[in-house]
């Protein structure tokens, strides 16, 4: 019993991560914008078969795709708001999100005609079989996900706190035309708010690949699960969305040990339904940040 209940804990922080990360690239966007952005499920499905092309096409090492990857998708969230949003920066927020559902659609059929609707998989980063701890098995890659989840929440800590851009991001957020003011470019903010979601969600598109393959249209449900956290935790907290994505990921786990891994994936959008009719601020959000009301 002891046994089983660590090993369900281990899987669902794993994918709850994977859901965090998601989650803390809707919230880049957000609080730069306030725009959600619907593509982002997309970013982490580009990932995985980014690198899945570089790894198993271009004969890549594995550390060399996984960099491919994040700049490959990063260059594709370039152009998303490059040649998309920006001409129509003018369109009301509701009409931009509109957009960014249209562009996940697109994304979503340029990768089958691209890769196909067969699943893909990448080799894990460690060798080795799973390591028993506890009575319960740990993959190598799950070690992977839970590090290199823990590293991109440094590291976007670190940059909101001390970097030049970041706090312009973070001005840019608070006070659109007060930071234009003081010289901001608010519109290359914008942009680095995409390319930053876009490496991010790419990044958790390559950690997770190895262990639940790779689709064309898996973005569409990590998407979901993922505006689930963000709202769960409050949009535009970064250690709310960190939060609520361990929620997410340990009531999936335990759903599916318990009960049935044919209702796991409903628990996301459950809570995501008791969150926006009680607490739509989100548990570390405001109420005067509760925006989805107004939709």
């Amino acid at each position: 019993m002891g046994s089983d209940l660590l090993q369900y804990t281990i899987s669902g922080l794993t994918i709850g991560m994977i859901y965090a990360l998601v989650a803390i690239g809707y919230n880049v966007i957000y609080n730069v914008t306030e725009i959600l952005n619907f593509a982002q499920g997309e970013f982490v499905m580009l990932g995985g078969l980014f690198a899945v092309f570089f790894v198993g096409t271009l004969r890549l090492p594995l550390g060399v795709a996984f960099f491919g990857a994040i700049i490959a998708t990063g260059c594709v969230g370039f152009a998303m708001e490059r040649f998309i949003i920006r001409r129509a920066r003018d369109a009301s927020v509701l009409s931009l999100i509109i957009i960014t559902i249209a562009v996940s659609i697109l994304l979503k059929g340029t990768a089958m005609f691209c890769w196909g609707k067969d699943p893909y998989v990448l080799p894990a980063f460690s060798p080795g079989g799973p390591i028993l701890f506890g009575g319960a098995a740990i993959q190598p890659q799950a070690l992977w996900v839970l590090g290199v989840s823990a590293l991109i929440v440094i590291c976007l800590t670190l940059f909101f706190r001390r970097s030049v851009y970041g706090k312009a991001m973070l001005a840019c957020a608070d006070n659109p035309n007060a930071a234009r003011m003081t010289g901001i470019p608010v519109r290359q903010m914008v942009l680095l708010s995409f390319v930053l979601s876009a490496a991010i969600g790419a990044a958790a598109g390559v950690v997770i690949t190895p262990i639940s393959l790779m689709e064309y249209d898996r973005g569409a449900l990590l998407g979901l699960k993922g505006f689930g956290a963000a709202v769960l935790g409050g949009l535009g907290q970064f250690h709310g969305a960190l939060f609520a994505g361990a929620i997410l990921g340990l009531a999936e786990s335990f759903c599916a040990g318990y009960l049935s891994s044919g209702y796991k994936d409903a628990v996301a959008l459950v809570l995501l339904l008791l969150a926006l009719f009680f607490k739509p601020e989100g548990l570390f959000g405001s109420s005067e940040a509760a925006k989805l009301k107004k939709f």
